[in-house]
Parts: structure tokens; C-alpha cells; sequence
């Protein structure tokens, strides 16, 4: 059986574990400084925490989650056997093109929960039943409520598995769509998968050997995105290199893991001079920590850092690109991670079918801007044939 339903059920005592530790954080040990450039700051954190315990409703969100069509699957791919957790929504119409939708970290599949509906059944959103897609949302191996691999995985291996599962599910010529990690698993997907014949990325991850700044605009680029990481990046070295001795704290500290997350959530989004939670709102900043708790899954998702750095070992030989159609969609409200020059990504993507400057939004686009990037997403298609334009 290629695929068998499975709801989400978190047995009571897991969140009244949760529920205890929060409550007996010890908020008076932390200083009380608001400045987001030193990590998230307490009161911010202590009033979500109240939320979270007054107000925040997991069955609730669990109940929503539920609402779509969610299984699990068998598959082997990169020396790992996995079971791979995924939502499916067959779309409109008789020919519905499949569509991949890949998060990163600290992301899940709840990112595109409300795109699922929209993009399966445009028809039903006051758009045409000839733009449907059936729609395949997985949760990254590590993630969420797929199973972990036995060791770190980066994102190429991650590919390789979700490349067996689109094979499992009968599933060929699909748009990978991911932002993040997402990013690099739809350009390997698009590189050197069988089931893929096109990407469609918000972040240009994927990399190809060989590729220097050669102009004015693309260094200019290049010492901004030296600078964001500099001041940025400190997670990044810490998951790539040591994600264990973080992953003690958190396992302990659903607060922390809260502090952590929503510290990215913060700096990589179009906020602007709002308080996070009037951008995000709190439940849905909420569901997202609270996938990572209740599945146990915060320090196999850090993994993929460490991952990647073993497969940053083995580069591809000189001169290797992605051919097959990609398209980039560049949202300015990710500072940190923002898209190149267009002619520094033409020469790690050969095929660059459609290039879109975002009005707003940021690192997490499904969830700030998600109209946007589902129309980018439709227009992608069409640009592809095989439909009326």
C-alpha cells in the first residue's frame, strides 16, 4: 500500500508535560533587556507564555491539522529506511499537475496548511479549475511526524527520500516549491531527480561549484549576506557543528525551543515595526513550537545542518548546473537570506523561467504572504505549457 491515513493524536500526558514546564519557567533568572538583537526578549516570550497557558488550545489546532488529508508512507532512498509523514489533496479537474511544497527549519508542514485548499481547488477561491494542482505537503525526514534517519541527513539525501516517495506515490513532472532547506531539496530535486521537471524556490540554496562574484552588484550582495551571517549565523554553527549539546536544553525547556525558534521567526520576516505576534498571530507561532514539542523532533530538524556540512565534503564537479526550468520569487522582508543578483543565479540555474520581485513578505512566505505566493506558484505553471495561459 503506497500510503496509509494517519491522524494526529498527542496523548494527554505529553502536553500536560509541556504544559508543567512552562509554567515553572523561571522567568526572574532571565534579564529583563527588549532588544530583539540579543535574542527574543522575556516580556515578549513571557506574555506568549501566558497565552500559551490561558489560551492556546492544542486539540484546537490539532483538530485543524486534522482537517486535512494527512498519511504516512514506507520508503528507502540514501541508505536509510524512513516512514514519511505527508499531507495529499488530489486536486480539481482531470489532469491536475502535481505540486511539491517543501519547508525548512525552523518551518513544518503547518506553513502551507492554508494554501492546500487554494491551490487544489482554485475553482472553489474565485480562481479557474484549470490552474489546480494536487498538492503533496511532507514533513522533512527528522521533522515533525516523519520519522528521524538513523544519522544526520542533509538536504540531497533528504531529496533522494523525497524523490522515493513521490515514485511511491505514482507521482512524475512535479513543481518542487520549498523556501529554506526547501530551497536546496527542490534544486537537488531538480538537478537529479526522476519526478521533478521544474523548481519553483523563494531562496537560491542550492548552489552550483565553481561560481565566483564577478560584478559590482554581486559582491555588494556578497558582503551583505557576509554581514547577515555574522550576525545571524550563530545558530547555524551551533546545529552544523554541535547540535547535540543545544538539543540537551531544549529537550528540557519547551520555553527555550519556543525562545529559539521564534527568535528566526522574528528576524527573517516582513515585521517591520510591529510586535511579532501582530504579524504571526500568537496561535499560529504557537502550533509551530508545539509541532517540534509534541513529536520530540527539535534536535533531529537540527540534524540537517550538520548534514550538510558532511555533504559540502563531496561538491559536484565544476561547471554542473540545474537545466531544468526554476523559477525565483524574491520576498523583501527576508533580510538574512535574500535572493542574489539575477545574473549571479543564471549561472548556478541555466534555465531561470520566471523571476518575481515580491511587494512584501518574508522567509516564511506561506504564512505572510501566502495569496502572492500561490498566484506565483500558478503562473509558474502556465509558464510551463500543458495548459491554457
Amino acid at each position: 500500500m503506497p500510503k496509509a491515513p494517519f491522524r494526529i493524536a498527542i496523548p494527554d500526558e505529553a502536553l500536560d508535560r509541556i504544559r508543567r514546564r512552562v509554567a515553572d519557567f523561571p522567568w526572574d533568572a532571565m534579564p529583563a533587556s527588549e532588544d530583539w538583537r540579543m535574542g527574543t526578549p522575556r516580556a515578549f516570550l513571557r506574555d506568549l507564555a501566558a497565552h500559551w497557558l490561558e489560551r492556546f488550545d492544542w486539540r484546537e489546532a490539532e483538530a485543524r491539522l486534522n482537517a486535512l488529508p494527512q498519511y504516512t508512507s514506507p520508503i528507502a532512498a540514501g541508505g536509510e529506511r524512513l516512514r514519511l509523514h505527508f499531507v495529499m489533496e488530489e486536486g480539481s479537474g482531470s489532469a491536475p499537475r502535481p505540486l511539491l511544497l517543501l519547508h525548512g527549519w525552523p518551518g513544518t508542514f503547518f506553513e502551507f496548511s492554508r494554501l492546500v485548499e487554494p491551490l487544489a481547488h482554485p475553482e472553489r477561491h474565485g480562481g479557474r479549475e484549470k490552474d489546480a494542482f494536487t498538492v503533496i505537503v511532507p514533513s522533512l525526514p527528522g521533522y515533525g511526524f516523519s520519522s528521524a534517519p538513523g544519522a544526520p541527513m542533509g538536504p540531497r539525501r533528504m531529496a533522494q527520500a523525497i524523490d522515493a516517495l513521490l515514485a511511491r506515490l505514482g507521482q512524475a513532472g512535479v513543481i518542487a516549491h520549498g523556501g529554506d532547506w526547501g530551497s536546496m531539496i527542490a534544486g537537488w530535486l531538480a538537478f537529479e531527480g526522476r519526478n521533478v521537471d521544474a523548481a519553483h524556490i523563494t531562496m537560491a540554496g542550492w548552489r552550483a561549484p565553481g561560481v565566483s562574484l564577478e560584478t559590482d552588484e554581486e559582491r555588494a550582495w556578497g558582503a551583505r549576506m557576509h554581514a547577515n551571517l555574522e550576525r545571524e549565523g550563530g545558530y547555524l554553527r551551533q546545529q552544523a557543528t554541535r547540535p547535540h549539546t543545544l538539543g540537551y536544553a531544549m529537550t528540557d525547556s519547551p520555553v527555550g525551543v519556543a525562545a529559539w525558534i521564534l527568535e528566526k521567526y522574528h528576524a527573517w520576516s516582513d515585521v517591520g515595526g510591529r510586535r511579532l505576534d501582530e504579524h504571526f498571530s500568537r496561535d499560529d507561532l504557537l502550533t509551530t513550537v508545539m509541532i517540534y514539542l509534541v513529536t520530540g523532533t527539535f534536535v533531529t530538524s537540527t540534524w540537517t545542518y550538520f548534514g550538510w556540512a558532511e555533504e559540502r565534503a563531496a561538491p559536484l564537479p565544476r561547471g554542473a548546473r540545474i537545466e531544468r526550468p526554476v523559477a525565483l520569487a524574491g520576498f523583501p522582508g527576508d533580510s538574512v537570506y535574500p535572493l542574489p543578483p539575477r545574473s549571479h543565479a543564471e549561472r548556478h540555474y541555466e534555465n531561470i523561467a520566471q523571476w518575481t520581485d515580491m511587494p512584501h513578505g518574508g522567509h516564511f512566505a506561506a504564512l505572510d504572504a501566502g495569496d502572492l505566493l500561490v498566484e506565483d506558484l500558478r503562473r509558474f505553471a502556465r509558464t510551463l505549457g500543458g495548459r491554457e495561459g
